[in-house]
């Protein structure tokens, strides 16, 4: 732009250089502080993607209840386990005491060994009917002949003097009240049928519906389900023997009813 004076050449106006483009030396909008505010800047400080500059975030912990399952199956097993050590240790105990103290530990076995010892001496053969004051008989004088006892099972009485010879070689003889439920005796059958010492016959005037004879011994239970008769069957039959282990109970009175068979000595 040029100015004109009067009377005077016409003169530019002079222009003084800054340096500086127009607008220079106003603060550009980013280089204004951020916040605005007195006090910015101040407080918890950004978090980084480095992760510094904040404090760890402490985790938190769930309650949770005790898992009571596996914790009493856990107690249930260990009794069980006890259980079966402890039976074990007993049953060892029990199997190493001789069989005369294991009898006397069946709960309510007589032992006539103790209370008359005349009556189990062995060896006293005579013919004839016998009367005995123990019945079913346990021991005492018998036939020559003995009842055959090789799991033999009896539907009707037998001779007392032939049972109680079979006593004498090892048997045990089971007997039963004639009236005794028909499972009851198929319970009975089932122990003795086809055991070597063992017989099974029905008893008229028992006190109670089944007795167990041994030599000297008697037990006499109300069922068949009873766990005395196996422990009085274990721990009795060819341990009572007064003539050994080797005792014969083949060959003998295979025939019922009670009056006894005058046989040569056998």
């Amino acid at each position: 732009m040029s100015i004109s004076t009067p009377g005077g050449p016409e003169r530019r106006p002079t222009v003084v250089s800054t340096g500086k483009k127009p607008g220079a030396g106003r603060p550009a909008a980013a280089d204004k502080p951020s916040g605005g505010k007195a006090g910015a800047g101040k407080g918890t400080p950004r978090q980084t993607p480095g992760g510094k500059g904040r404090k760890p975030i402490a985790p938190v912990k769930v309650s949770q209840g005790r898992a009571w399952g596996p914790i009493a199956l856990f107690v249930a097993v260990g009794v069980l386990a006890a259980g079966i050590i402890g039976y074990g240790a007993y049953a060892a105990i029990q199997g190493s005491k001789p069989w005369d103290k294991r009898a006397d530990a069946i709960s309510g076995i007589v032992d006539y060994r103790k209370k008359d010892k005349a009556l189990v001496e062995g060896g006293k053969h005579q013919q004839g009917a016998i009367k005995y004051d123990v019945l079913p008989p346990v021991a005492g004088p018998h036939n020559p002949a003995w009842q055959n006892c090789m799991g033999d099972v009896y539907d009707a009485p037998i001779a007392n003097e032939h049972a109680v010879h079979s006593l004498e070689h090892g048997t045990v003889w089971i007997t039963y009240r004639p009236d005794l439920p028909a499972d009851q005796v198929a319970k009975l059958k089932a122990k003795v049928q086809g055991k070597d010492k063992l017989m099974l016959s029905p008893f008229e005037g028992l006190n109670k519906p089944i007795s167990l004879q041994a030599w000297g011994y008697q037990l006499k239970v109300d069922n068949a389900d009873d766990g005395r008769i196996d422990e009085f069957i274990k721990t009795l039959r060819v341990n009572a023997s007064v003539e050994g282990p080797n005792a014969n109970c083949a060959q003998g009175i295979t025939a019922t009813g009670t009056t006894p068979r005058d046989l040569p000595t056998q």
